[in-house]
């Protein structure tokens, strides 16, 4: 992201604190595995004891009779525990499990339908990559938290904790030592797990990193082999992966050590209590029973301590992964809902539009205006085209009245209603919009037409396609309308493409049409087809027109032209070429006509 957060300094898990929102609703399927959880720990906890009665009644008795009887009603009791041990653990399983797909599942769709909804400001500064990376590698490995780490580390904390009790109460002057020396034990692992959960950050930072370099160059395939860049982007993506190697693997090592520390300094400790106990035993101060529970008791807390320690490790990089979920959460979008939005009058005849006063800077761009003082007012029903050189704030105009940016100065009107003032969704509506770079989705061509008005029927949609002279190439193609066009429409032609834009935009119907550079991509068969089919949905509606070839907009009812962010000229394309400006250099280029019989027109 363009601004890292400063809480990735923080050096605790307590970033998982951001899933709390998202654990809420599932209260009772969490109270039941923390049940399932306690039960199994208290089973494992419950073995010791049955060993310790095993071998001080079953073993020692003096009768053999009562021996074998004993030894039977022993076995019976462990396998009892043995079983409770297994059910409890199959249904602690399952019960986590569910937590983790069902939480990740709703923190990945609460990202990505957050971030579909933020305004272009956002993508000027976030790489496509980063988010897609965020969406999969950190959702999943917080899935690995919610659905298993988080699980064993509560059952081995306990496990250890009731092993290290009955340690306590068994033998407290021994294990009074013991925990003497693994308080000692804490205070380096603090550090590591600050050094660990930085390192974690970073790795994932890296990853984005790489993802991003991946996303950015296969949308650009074509472009990256025509220049013969393959070589290169491949290298190019190799660095930033062996970038994310490399802080893994500092990470990895660091974790390592973490783990050996606690593991080794913790199992020290305990075999000096066991050897006190080995000791007790020979002085005849407790039972082989007695030791042998001990014994038992150690390698659960000791097995528990090593556990801890690398769900501990997973914790701090879920941690960082849930920091950068998070990131993207908090993010807000510099275009916000009214809280009172307003309705919008009915439009008959199209929609009326005003920019009054209209100033503009992209973000991106603070020092560069892109539009200076716009003062531009369209009836109902007017066929109004944009033109000018590229830069002049054409587009500007269009992504303003669709309130993708807010203007920093002046108002931007829609029947009488600032567009500040209406609901995103009563906005654009009311808009249709046929791009210069038509999107086409990875479906068929009948669902990419009827993306305009979701709830059409199939016969809507062909007459849509017919309008735009989009019927006979989708018959065409193989499956005809259900035809998967591929991703981002590789399977048609660029007219083609065009053409499912312009259908869908005439499917939605809308009382305001956009159209932007429309014809931009079609040969000169296609283009008079479309042309037509155009000028047929213009009527009844208002339309806004850019197209740099100038005669797409000779017909239209007004010409605005542009200039570095200003109106310089608006009139007829007779009008406006008499007068001599701008409009008619770029007539006489466009024309091949001499500057001066373009000014005399």
């Amino acid at each position: 992201m363009s601004a890292p957060s400063t809480r990735a300094s923080a050096d605790s898990p307590r970033s998982l604190s951001g899933l709390l929102p998202f654990l809420r609703p599932y209260r009772g399927r969490i109270a039941l595995a923390v049940l399932f959880l306690v039960m199994a720990a208290v089973s494992t906890l419950v073995l010791p004891l049955a060993l310790k009665s095993l071998i001080d009644s079953g073993l020692v008795a003096a009768d053999p009779g009562q021996r074998v009887m004993a030894l039977r009603g022993h076995f019976a009791a462990l396998f009892g525990v043995g079983a409770a041990l297994g059910l409890f653990s199959a249904l602690r399983f399952y019960m986590v499990s569910w937590l983790g797909e069902r939480v990740t599942a709703d923190l990945r769709n609460a990202v990505y339908a957050h971030v579909v909804e933020q305004s272009p400001e956002f993508f000027e500064t976030t790489q496509t990559g980063e988010v897609l990376s965020r969406l999969t590698t950190d959702t999943t490995l917080v899935q690995t938290v919610v659905g298993s780490s988080l699980s064993m580390g509560l059952r081995n904390t306990v496990m250890g904790i009731g092993a290290l009790a009955m340690l306590v109460i068994t033998n407290p002057y021994v294990m009074t030592q013991v925990l003497g020396i693994l308080v000692l034990v804490v205070l380096p692992s603090v550090y590591f797990g600050r050094r660990v959960r930085k390192l974690s950050r970073a790795s994932q930072d890296r990853v984005a990193d790489s993802s991003a370099i991946a996303a950015e160059v296969l949308n650009a395939i074509p472009v990256v082999q025509s220049y013969t860049q393959e070589r290169r982007e491949a290298d190019r993506f190799a660095v930033a992966t062996e970038h994310a190697f490399e802080t893994a693997r500092k990470r990895t090592l660091v974790r390592s050590m973490l783990v050996a520390f606690i593991i080794t300094a913790t199992f020290g400790a305990l075999l000096w209590g066991l050897y006190q106990g080995t000791q007790a035993v020979l002085a005849g101060s407790i039972t082989p029973g007695h030791l042998g529970q001990t014994v038992v008791y150690v390698l659960i807390l000791v097995s528990s301590v090593a556990v801890l320690s690398e769900v501990y490790g997973d914790l701090l990089r879920a941690a960082g992964a849930t920091e950068r979920l998070m990131e993207l959460l908090a993010t807000r979008s510099p275009v916000e809902e009214p809280l009172h939005p307003r309705a919008l009058p009915a439009a008959e005849r199209g929609s009326t539009l005003q920019l009054r006063g209209v100033s503009f800077n992209y973000p991106s761009r603070p020092l560069q205006p892109a539009l200076r003082e716009i003062d531009l007012a369209v009836r109902a029903g007017e066929t109004v085209a944009l033109v000018g050189p590229s830069g002049a704030g054409k587009s500007t105009v269009l992504q303003l009245l669709l309130r993708y940016y807010d203007a920093q100065h002046g108002t931007v009107s829609i029947d009488g209603v600032p567009v500040r003032e209406l609901a995103l969704a009563t906005l654009r509506q009311r808009v249709g919009i046929v791009p210069q770079d038509s999107v086409v989705f990875s479906t068929s061509a009948l669902e990419n037409i009827r993306y305009g008005r979701p709830d059409a029927s199939d016969d809507d949609v062909i007459a849509a396609a017919r309008a735009a002279f989009a019927h006979d190439f989708i018959l065409a193609l193989p499956q005809g309308y259900g035809t998967y066009l591929g991703e981002r429409g590789v399977r048609l032609s660029g007219g083609q493409r065009q053409r499912i834009s312009i259908a869908r935009a005439m499917l939605k119907n809308p009382p305001l049409l956009l159209l932007d550079e429309a014809t931009s991509a079609l040969d000169a068969e296609s283009e008079r087809m479309v042309q037509a089919a155009l000028e047929s949905a213009m009527r009844g509606r208002t339309t806004l027109v850019i197209a740099h070839r100038l005669a797409t907009v000779q017909r239209a009812d007004r010409i605005v032209v542009l200039d570095h962010g200003r109106i310089v000229d608006t009139g007829t394309h007779a009008e406006l070429v008499a007068r001599g400006g701008l409009y008619a250099r770029l007539a006489a280029m466009q024309f091949e006509l001499a500057p001066d019989s373009a000014t005399a027109g």
